[in-house]
C-alpha cells in the first residue's frame, strides 16, 4: 500500500492527496498519519505546492466527511430509536438514550465537529452523529473544514520540515490513534456488558 501512494502522490500531486484523503476518511484503514506527511515530504522536493497540499487534503476530508454526514441524514433519529428498541444491546443506546444524545447534539454539535475533527480515531466517526442529529449541512460543513484544516495543516507541515524524516510524524501520531481506538472498543464492550435496556 505504501508504494502505491508514494506512486499516487508523485504522479498525480494535489489531486493525488484529495483522492487519497477522500478514501481515508470513508475507509479509514488508510491513515491520514502516513499520507499527510509524506505529501509533505513530496512538496520538499519540489514535486509539488505545500499550499495546494493543505487544501487538498483538507477539501478530500471535508468530502469523505461529508459522505458519512449524509449516511447519518439518511438514519435519522427516528429510524436510529427503532434500531435501538430491537437491537439496543449491540447499538449501547435505549431510545431514551438517543434523545438525550440528539439533545446534547443540538447544543453542542459544533463543538463537536471541530474538535472530533482533530482527533484520531473519532475523525471520521463524529459526522454521522452531526447527520442522524439533523444538523444543519453548513454548519457541518463549516465546522469540519476548520477542525480539517488544522489537521490536515499540522500532518503535513510536520512532513514539510522533517523532510526525510517525514516517518517520524507518523510514529508519533499512531500510537495515540491506536489507544483511542483501543479505548473505544473496550468502552463499546463495556456497555455491552452493562447496558440496561431500562435506562
Amino acid at each position: 500500500m505504501f508504494d502505491g501512494i508514494v506512486a499516487l502522490l508523485t504522479k498525480w500531486g494535489a489531486s493525488g492527496v484529495f483522492l487519497l484523503m477522500l478514501a481515508e476518511n470513508v475507509f479509514p484503514p488508510i491513515p491520514s498519519e502516513v499520507v499527510l506527511p509524506l505529501a509533505g515530504y513530496v512538496a520538499v522536493k519540489g514535486q509539488g505546492s505545500l499550499a495546494l497540499t493543505i487544501a487538498a487534503g483538507t477539501a478530500g476530508s471535508a468530502a469523505g466527511a461529508t459522505f458519512w454526514y449524509y449516511v447519518g441524514r439518511w438514519v435519522g433519529v427516528e429510524r436510529l430509536k427503532r434500531f435501538a428498541a430491537r437491537h439496543g444491546r449491540w447499538l449501547t443506546l435505549t431510545p431514551r438514550e438517543i434523545d438525550h444524545v440528539d439533545s446534547w447534539f443540538d447544543r453542542h454539535g459544533g463543538s463537536a465537529v471541530l474538535l472530533g475533527r482533530m482527533v484520531p480515531g473519532v475523525r471520521t466517526l463524529i459526522s454521522v452523529p452531526a447527520g442522524v442529529t439533523g444538523m444543519k449541512l453548513a454548519p457541518f460543513l463549516a465546522y469540519t473544514m476548520v477542525g480539517s484544516a488544522f489537521w490536515t495543516s499540522l500532518l503535513t507541515i510536520a512532513g514539510y520540515e522533517l523532510g526525510e524524516n517525514y516517518g517520524q510524524v507518523a510514529r508519533v501520531v499512531e500510537p495515540t490513534s491506536n489507544i483511542v481506538l483501543g479505548g473505544a472498543v473496550l468502552w463499546y464492550l463495556w456497555r455491552v456488558v452493562t447496558f440496561n435496556p431500562e435506562k
